[in-house]
């Protein structure tokens, strides 16, 4: 069976990439653009940077702003109508995953109107067109959106989060530019940070990893590493080296996907809010000690790329210990809580470990696993 890889058609990346964004718009012979952003990215002046750029290029936009944290199918909807109604021919997405998953989910929609009902859209869903075209402005450090073929909505009705995959849905163009992501507080540095360590950890170790993409992992891992404390600190460095990191990684796991990290860290996000990369990077040591005996060699190169020295001399056992201890280290030092007992309630465990068992990530990952493997897993971060 042939390996797949999807990539954006363009991106630009390094500080003031936004200002391309016109030479795209004006290549391209776009019309109107339907601005997706949430409302705290508005308020602060985020939104802005990337609205002078269209105004000084006489470029015509709507904004639209009902977008929470954990994106819902309601804010897709009204998203969808209110595309239908602005005359906008494309649209940029500025933000995070939440801003990029739900301009993707109304992309889709625009141009299938078969699945309005966006549950339909869960999953591998049968889509016939391309989405709407869409501009990506990344402003945190970890999702990847802008450079991945998946999205993720909230069924708030049902407490769960929808994982969606489709190779239709994919930005068109990425603007990663760090400058973008310097008015990011610690907190969501450090968040999005580790999110992107665990898109590169999970992606290496997945069932469908390959040459191709362990290529990716391994440098995006590297970059991670190396960066992610200088980012939560604020240095130019630090946010540059991130910027490009994060994406590297979405490059891979977008194509190979990822395992039971993210399975368990979804439901977290549906029922507590909690916040996707806090979810991942406090779940991330305590999955990877579960599959370590499903990864071979694996350990010895990320513990190399995490920084490791003198991996070549130890054994597998010390090998795969010192590359969890590395990842403990690094959500440590970047101020992640260590478990989840602030978090999870005890009498939500059945739920918690029946939503991940059933998310779109957990056949990826390296280790079969059991709705009660991972309840015990929940239960040892309690």
């Amino acid at each position: 069976m042939a390996n797949r890889f999807i990539l954006n058609e363009t991106s630009y990346h390094g500080a003031g990439a936004i200002a391309a964004i016109a030479d795209e718009v004006n290549s391209r012979g776009f019309q109107k653009a339907f601005v997706c952003s949430d409302p705290d990215l508005i308020q602060f002046g985020v939104t802005q940077k990337v609205l002078d750029v269209l105004e000084q290029n006489g470029s015509a936009y709507e904004l639209y702003s009902n977008i929470k944290a954990n994106p819902t199918i309601e804010n897709v909807q009204t998203g969808v109508e209110a595309y239908k109604a602005s005359g906008a021919d494309y649209i940029i997405a500025i933000g995070g995953g939440s801003s990029m998953d739900t301009a993707k989910a109304i992309g889709i929609i625009i141009n299938n109107p078969d699945f309005a009902d966006v549950v339909s859209l869960e999953g591998v869903a049968p889509t016939k067109h391309k989405s709407v075209p869409i501009l990506a402005v990344p402003t945190t450090a970890g999702t990847a959106a802008e450079v991945t073929i998946n999205y993720v909505i909230t069924d708030a009705a049902k407490n769960r989060k929808m994982v969606c995959v489709d190779p239709k849905d994919i930005p068109v163009v990425a603007f990663v530019d760090p400058d973008m992501m310097a008015t990011m507080p610690k907190g969501l540095t450090a968040a999005t940070g580790m999110d992107a360590l665990t898109h590169a950890i999970e992606g290496y170790i997945t069932k469908g990893a390959w040459e191709l993409s362990d290529m990716f992992h391994l440098k995006a891992i590297e970059i991670i590493a190396r960066s992610l404390r200088g980012a939560v600190a604020n240095t130019k460095e630090g946010r540059t080296d991130m910027a490009l990191g994060q994406y590297v990684a979405g490059m891979g796991f977008s194509n190979v996907g990822l395992g039971i990290v993210h399975s368990m860290a979804h439901p977290l996000g549906a029922l507590y809010d909690t916040p996707h990369g806090v979810a991942n990077a406090i779940i991330l040591p305590t999955v990877m000690e579960y599959n370590a005996p499903a990864t071979g060699e694996k350990y010895r190169e990320i513990a190399r790329a995490m920084g490791v020295s003198g991996v070549d001399a130890m054994t597998l056992e010390e090998y795969r210990k010192a590359a969890i201890d590395a990842v403990k280290q690094l959500s440590q030092d970047v101020g992640i809580p260590a478990n989840l007992k602030d978090i999870v309630k005890e009498e939500d465990l059945d739920f918690l470990s029946e939503s991940a068992y059933a998310d779109a990530c957990r056949p990826g990952n390296p280790r079969d696993t059991s709705v009660e493997e991972i309840k015990a897993l929940y239960r040892s971060l309690l």
